[in-house]
């Protein structure tokens, strides 16, 4: 059995965690912006309230679908564009960690193995 040196899995590992932080940002911002009874009614934000911040979460699922995207076409725009959408996520987890402690760890740790993933091997041209 042959190593495989080339990333393809951290590549493919980054691109379908992006794509599906993605869905689940916008679902998770959808909900935020109609005040869903899903959300605990005395959660704390650093930043505005639950409908402000929904729209911002949104925006970033938008950018995380645009930054799978990238990468799944490859070459470097597709790397620093994902690096900086997983980036931005793993702020925003951070921001909100106040309300949602273990969401928001759990979404920052997935966000660093993505960026992980394509600093290391994001800008090479893999062989199908």
């Amino acid at each position: 059995m042959r190593r495989d040196d080339t990333g393809t899995g951290w590549i493919i590992f980054a691109g379908t965690m992006i794509s599906l932080a993605g869905i689940l940002n916008v679902i998770w911002g959808i909900a935020a912006i109609n005040s869903s009874h899903f959300f605990t009614t005395n959660a704390e934000y650093i930043v505005s309230d639950l409908h402000t911040w929904g729209w911002i979460v949104v925006l970033v699922g938008i950018l995380e679908f645009t930054a799978a995207y990238s990468i799944w076409t490859g070459g470097e725009f597709g790397r620093w564009f994902g690096i900086f959408a997983a980036s931005l996520n793993a702020v925003s987890a951070l921001v909100s960690i106040k309300a949602y402690p273990a969401w928001g760890v759990i979404v920052f740790l997935l966000d660093i193995l993505i960026i992980y993933g394509l600093a290391t091997y994001g800008g090479r041209q893999t062989a199908a």
